[in-house]
Order: structure tokens, then sequence, then C-alpha cells
């Protein structure tokens, strides 16, 4: 980062809003702040109330002539000028580490910041090789990117910002696919890093405990408004931690508890019987040989339970969630159907026709986008159910429910692509779910079910996992989420060093009380 002596950059907005193209109403307006340089702010908020966006206007991407498309209003400067004027001194680490990858190997990538900033060859080289170790990136500069986790993708692109060297750093939720491993040694090397840099750094982290040491400043937004709560940490939530908790916001010592029904249990549904995957063929002429991601793995998945896969980043549980849910074929061994699946259709998975796959194990994708297919929110809850011969009526209700739960009543309308993070997230669940819990697959597998979520919407997630847990229903998690591990996981199942394992901490899920608040 900023390490020539070069102060951090300032940062004002005045009456600073912005309406997303499409949208009837503002995601921000009248924001005022100013951040001097070398401040470090926590930026928070309720999913869905322009943290990103703000994120995104500070590093130049909206305006006339920006990437995002939208009404902007109101003054937003970057040390004087607009922000889009001064991109060279600005990195941005974004949600979704797929959309900042840019090359075929990590190295490559990782110095792409530094060569359009017109950096010397000779200290890119070693910029590259500083940051790489600096997040702990387990491969070399040769690895290719499409060949790496979320998290490990994750990492390079902070090594990315790193490399940079910029005088105003911007991360969004930069842990969030991070293993506790590998979120730690990120927060470590922030830490590190600022105490040797003047950079200005807003972060937008849901987490607030976890990195409240990282910062002197909480901004708190709120929804189509401006700021709200302005001030050190200490006096921001001593004052406005209840209010705070209230409207979802992620305060220390306000934690969510979802009311959950003990798990009813019941009998084995899938089997993975000696389970072989390797990573995918490489392409072009100098490509690394195919490896091992899981190795000779048996898991069972027993109905009304809820089963996590945990385990560091890069170890295989994505891949294991792909070939339990038959969306993959193993290289060796295979994913069985049991009880009333395999009285649906005894062939392995992997074999099943994608209608029938469909309507009897739902997916839940790493990346909402992908599996968004309609131009409305209310139309990709529609979709399924209707399609698999549901009552319109009773279809209508389930979504308008879901809706409500979920706080995507006043996005309805828009398209999934303008979304927010979290509620791209939100959404993407809710789709699984959108026959209703009498209807619902058998088997619902999902990727990190709980990014980017506030308290309220957290919690109601959960709840609704949880009454599919009740029905009967098998529910598998890929996730880093300790609070969703205490609170829903009946079984845990750890995988690393290409094996998969029952966790001996397995036990009951600790619980609330019945009743929905």
């Amino acid at each position: 980062m900023a390490e020539d002596g070069r102060p951090g950059a300032r940062v004002e907005l005045s009456g600073w809003g912005w309406r997303h193209a499409g949208r009837d109403t503002h995601t921000l307006r009248g924001v005022d702040l100013t951040i001097d340089p070398g401040e470090r702010v926590l930026l928070l908020g309720a999913s869905g109330t322009g943290k990103s966006t703000l994120l995104h206007a500070l590093a130049g991407l909206t305006g006339d002539d920006g990437a995002i498309g939208g009404d902007q209003e109101g003054l937003l400067l970057v040390d004087g000028e607009q922000a889009r004027r001064g991109r060279a001194g600005v990195a941005l680490v974004a949600q979704d580490p797929e959309s900042q990858i840019v090359m075929a190997r990590a190295g490559d990538d990782v110095a792409f910041g530094p060569e359009n900033l017109g950096t010397p060859p000779h200290e890119i080289h070693v910029r590259v090789r500083e940051a790489l170790d600096d997040v702990g990136f387990p491969y070399g500069p040769r690895h290719p990117t499409g060949a790496l986790s979320g998290g490990e993708k994750q990492r390079l692109v902070i090594a990315g910002a790193m490399a940079m060297r910029p005088r105003l750093l911007l991360l969004d939720e930069p842990t969030a696919n991070l293993d506790p491993v590998g979120a730690d040694l990120v927060r470590g090397v922030l830490a590190r890093l600022l105490e040797r840099t003047s950079a200005t750094m807003v972060l937008v982290e849901h987490r607030v405990a976890e990195v409240v040491d990282l910062v002197d400043r909480v901004v708190v937004l709120t929804a189509g408004g401006g700021v709200i709560a302005d001030g050190t940490p200490q006096a921001v939530f001593a004052e406005h931690g209840a209010a705070l908790a209230a409207r979802g916001v992620w305060v220390p010592g306000h934690g969510p508890a979802p009311s959950l029904e003990a798990a009813p249990g019941g009998g084995t549904l899938l089997t993975a019987a000696g389970v072989t995957a390797r990573t995918p063929p490489g392409l072009g002429v100098r490509v690394p040989p195919r490896r091992v991601v899981l190795e000779d793995v048996d898991v069972a998945v027993r109905a009304g339970t809820a089963t996590a896969l945990t385990g560091p980043n890069g170890s295989g549980k994505s891949t294991l969630l792909t070939l339990l849910a038959g969306l993959s074929r193993p290289y060796r061994g295979a994913v069985l159907p049991h009880g009333p699946l395999a009285r649906v259709d005894r062939r392995p998975l992997a074999r099943w026709p994608a209608r029938r796959l469909a309507r009897h194990v739902g997916t839940v994708f790493q990346h909402a986008e992908d599996q968004f297919v309609t131009g409305t929110v209310r139309d990709e809850l529609r979709f399924a159910p209707l399609r698999a011969g549901r009552d319109r009526a009773e279809t209508e209700a389930w979504v308008d429910e879901l809706l409500e739960r979920l706080r995507l009543t006043d996005l309805a309308g828009v398209h999934p692509y303008t979304l927010s993070g979290g509620e791209k997230r939100r959404l993407s669940v809710a789709t699984a779910l959108s026959s209703g819990p009498s209807h619902a697959p058998d088997v619902v597998l999902l990727d990190e079910p709980t990014f980017g979520q506030d308290t309220r919407t957290w919690t109601e997630l959960v709840e609704l996992l949880g009454e599919l847990r009740t029905e009967g229903r098998a529910i598998v998690m890929a996730t880093h989420d300790d609070l969703l591990l205490r609170r829903l996981t009946d079984v845990r199942i750890r995988v690393a060093e290409g094996r998969a394992r029952e966790d001996t901490r397995t036990g009951t899920a600790e619980r609330g009380t019945r009743g929905r608040s």
C-alpha cells in the first residue's frame, strides 16, 4: 500500500445519492461524510443499505462513464477530484472475487494492477512475491487462477490490492469467503500493513467484533438515506448499540437467536461411496497436471438433519457439495440414493435426468448469479413451483411470504442482477425453498448460505432451513459461519487434505426457544 511517504486520500461526500438503473427509489440519499487522510473507517448498516454501492462509487465505478449504471446526485470527491479521475490511487476488494480476477495465472493477476500504474518491472516482481506471502497464498505465482477455490480467489484479490500500494483501500467483506485460519491471517496482515502505511481505509464487514480493532471510526448508513451514526467504535456502540441491533446490524453483544425445533432425524437419503474427485483438465499447452481434490470419501446424508461441511479453503467442500448434488460425476466411486430417493431412481445421482434431479435435490451455488434465470425477483421465486405444476394461488401466497420474511418485498419487481451481494444470496436460497416446506426437495445443499446477511435476514434464513429440517428434509451446507455451526448444525463433516470425516465435536446444535418473533 502507500508506503512511500504519501499521505492517505481524503474523501468528501455532500448531499450524495445514488439510484440504480431501473429502480424507483434511491439506494442512498443525502449522504454527508468526510474522511480525513489516514483514517480507518468501518462502514455499517443492514443488508441492502448501500454499503457496497458507496465503496463502488469511491472506486470511481459509478457515474456517467462508470461501469455501474444509474442516477447520481450531490458531490463525491477523492482528494478534491471526482472519484473516477483518481482511480490510480484506489484499490477495491469487492464481495465477489470472480469479478476481479482477470489473468490466467496467480502471479500475473497480482501484477496486473501495478503494471497498469506504470510500476518498474523489477519492483513488480518484488511486490507480487510479498503480497502472495502476506495473504498466505498456498501456491506459486504460476498457479492457474481457474483452479482456485472461492476463498483462495479472495486471498488472491486481496494480494492484488496490496501490491498496488493504494492511498485509499476499499474492502467489502474481505474475509467473508475465508476459513477461520485464513480470515485471522488476512486480518493480521491488514493490521501490520496499516501500522506502516498512511493509507485511508474504508471497510465493510458484518461481523464487527472481529475487525473493530482495525478501525478508529464507525459510520452507519440507512437504506434510502444517509449517515445515522458516526464516531469512535466505543461511542457509537454505547449510544446506538441497541437501536442498531434492532435494525439488523451485527453489534457486539447483540447476536441473533433463531427459534428452532429439535432435529427429528431420519433414514439415510444419500451416500458418497468411495468418491474420488480431481481438478478439471486445464487449457493450453503448458498446464499443471490434474490433482486429486478428494480421495476415497464416504459420507452419509440423513433426513431430518442439518449437515455442515467444514474445513480450509481449497479443501474440497464445494467439490463435495456438487458431487452430493449430482451436478458433477466423480472420477471414481458414486453418489447413491437411498430410501425414498432410491424409490424414485436407483441409479447414481450423476445419471439422473435434470428435471428429476431438480425436483428431489435442490442446490444453492456459491455464486448466486449462476442460478438466476428470469428478469425479476418475483418471477425467480415463481419459476420452479409453477414449472412443477403447483397451484398458482398457493405459489403466490408462499412467494409473498418468502419476500416478506427475507426482506425482498420492495425488490420484487427488480432484476436479480441488480441486487446487493446479501440480497442475491437471500434470493438464491429462497429459490431452493420456493415450493414451500411441504413440497421442497428431499435434500437441499447450500454453499455459504448466510454470506452477507444482517442479523435479521440471517435469522430468517436459518429459521427457514430449520423448518425444512422439521419437515424431514436433509440440509447440507458448506460454511465457515461459526454461529451457523452452533445454532443449526447436527452433523459436522470436516474436509481436509483430500479426506472427509465426521467431526468428533458432532452433537446437538444450540437451540433457541420455539416460536418466531
